[in-house]
């Protein structure tokens, strides 16, 4: 495959993941309005362009490796996450006074440094078989195992607001 051909795969898997993730946030906006159609309807497009992103990722040259290696991949994504980008996306949020960006932000890369943790985790478990259940924190990210908390250790929020996944 040609290098000019792997870009645009890369750049349409980056944006068929960003209409994913948009829509399904319109699909919520929509449901809380009362439009449950439209819910629906922005859910179903969410999922098609998710289709789309991994019939991407799929054909692009080394993303999708052995389960071993893709584990090794994530945890040192999240390690460079929480490492090396977000502290400057906080600096810059911090310089221009915007506190609620900052919390956010702040948040987010507390829960990669977890992220990492629960791959690195997995990495070792994967010897001995050992099956976990994830709980993921609806709020800001944070994944629990086993079981859900009854407060977010990063963000807060009580239980009911954890996902089982």
């Amino acid at each position: 495959m040609s290098d000019k051909t792997e870009k645009n795969l890369a750049y349409a898997f980056a944006a068929e993941s960003k209409a994913a993730v948009r829509n399904g946030a319109f699909a919520k906006k929509a449901d809380a309005e009362g439009y449950a159609q439209i819910g629906r309807l922005f859910r179903a497009v969410s999922e098609a362009e998710s289709v789309h992103a991994r019939r991407y990722l799929m054909l692009m040259r080394g993303k999708v490796k052995s389960t071993e290696e893709n584990l090794e991949t994530a945890f040192n994504n999240e390690i460079r996450a929480n490492v090396d980008e977000y502290p400057a996306l906080i600096k810059d949020a911090a310089d221009e006074g915007k506190e609620n960006v900052v919390r956010l932000l702040s948040q987010a890369r507390d829960v990669e440094a977890f992220h990492s943790q629960l791959y690195k985790k997995a990495m070792n478990d994967m010897l001995s078989d050992r099956e976990t259940g994830y709980y993921v924190c609806q709020v800001c990210g944070y994944i629990a195992e086993d079981e859900a908390p009854e407060n977010c250790p990063v963000c807060g929020s009580v239980k009911g607001k954890f996902k089982h996944v």
